[in-house]
């Protein structure tokens, strides 16, 4: 694990110094000890402050600056190499190599800033995608059931897209709302501090919110005092447990799957009535085939992200049965967010900031 860390670190180093070597060049200064010392300051800082921000209590300042920093460091990646092949490619030109380095320095720091705004606008500014379902179980109604993951509430993630939520979610007269994990990100004091939990006291539904924990779901103490606090927001937040609603539809909420000691699907709903609908919360969308055998109708989950920022999404393709949207297995519906906050940075490319609705038909 140690040597693992440590190649990881090296990489980390290598990749910020050819980023740090590309801007220096590119940008035809050098040979200015000046600026070399102060850019040289400024990269160090900036790319050491996404740890610094997670060192100890954490630190707000270094959080957000590290947060955008791993955006900046990301984008940087994906387009200095092109720059490079086109810089190599003209050494076979007579065009002036320095002049069109410097050119191409600005050009690249436009396509990012323009990159970093458009990414934001989809990270902030939340679609709502509709699914329909028939479960094969007697219902007294049909359901309106909202759901929406991966908040992410912390610094980044704040007071105005809580209350942006919402408003969002309670025009959508939703009969049930349903949220799995990932309420927090990592730190509960940022969010009882900004009052997160209150502005999400206002939620409406018929039947009421309900929840589960992610693996950012974490605190420096007993779970009960994080559950505690985030039940003041009127969730019903269930921790390998059952909640019979109205005595006609069981909402079964799990563990995530990071945590040990945690029941398997099988074990959760030993003994219920299988001829009621069965709705699943499990933030990681994994063990379909165990929740199609344990009679589970419906399972909703988040945590993909849908790889929030492309090509990351081709990873969790690959990585999960089911990374985003609607998959049925068996008689099994899953449903998978790309999560209505996100995670370090505020970006996203190739993904968007949604909220769930699933309008469930029984039959």
């Amino acid at each position: 694990m140690i040597i693992a860390f440590i190649i990881a670190l090296l990489l980390y180093g290598l990749l910020v110094f050819y980023i740090g070597w590309s801007g220096y060049r590119g940008f035809g200064l050098k040979g200015n000890r000046w600026f070399l010392a102060c850019y040289s300051i400024i990269l160090i800082v900036l790319s050491t402050s996404f740890i610094i921000g997670r060192l100890g209590n954490g630190s707000a300042v270094f959080s957000i600056i590290g947060n955008y920093w791993l955006s900046i460091f990301g984008l940087l990646l994906l387009t200095l190499p092109v720059v490079h092949i086109v810089m190599l490619i003209m050494r076979f030109t007579k065009i002036d190599r320095n002049r069109t380095r410097v050119v191409a320095t600005t050009l690249v720091l436009v396509i990012v800033l323009g990159t970093l705004m458009y990414g934001s606008y989809l990270a902030y500014t939340p679609k709502v995608t509709e699914y329909n379902i028939a479960v094969q179980k007697t219902g007294s109604e049909d359901l309106k059931i909202v759901m929406l993951s991966d908040t992410h509430f912390g610094y980044l993630s704040g007071i105005k897209h809580a209350k942006r939520l919402v408003e969002e979610v309670n025009q959508l007269d939703a009969d049930l709302i349903l949220i799995p994990g990932d309420i927090i990100d990592d730190d509960l004091a940022i969010v009882e501090k900004k009052g997160i939990f209150e502005i999400l006291a206002g939620l409406e539904s018929k039947y009421g919110v309900f929840g589960s924990l992610g693996n950012h779901d974490k605190y420096r103490g007993q779970m009960d005092k994080l559950i505690a606090s985030i039940e003041t927001a009127d969730i019903e937040l269930l921790y390998d447990e059952v909640f019979l609603l109205n005595d006609e539809i069981y909402i079964v909420g799990r563990k995530d799957k990071s945590e040990e000691n945690r029941m398997a699907t099988e074990e959760l709903v030993a003994g219920l009535d299988q001829s009621k609908p069965i709705f699943l919360l499990d933030h990681q969308p994994y063990e379909f085939a165990e929740a199609d055998d344990a009679g589970i109708d419906l399972l909703v989950a988040g945590h993909t992200h849908k790889g929030q920022i492309a090509p990351g999404n081709l990873i969790t393709n690959r990585l999960f049965e089911n990374d985003y949207g609607y998959l049925q297995k068996g008689k099994l519906h899953t449903i998978v967010s790309s999560g209505y906050g996100f995670w370090g940075p505020p970006i996203r490319l190739g993904s968007q900031s949604e909220i769930v609705v699933i309008n469930v038909d029984f039959e």
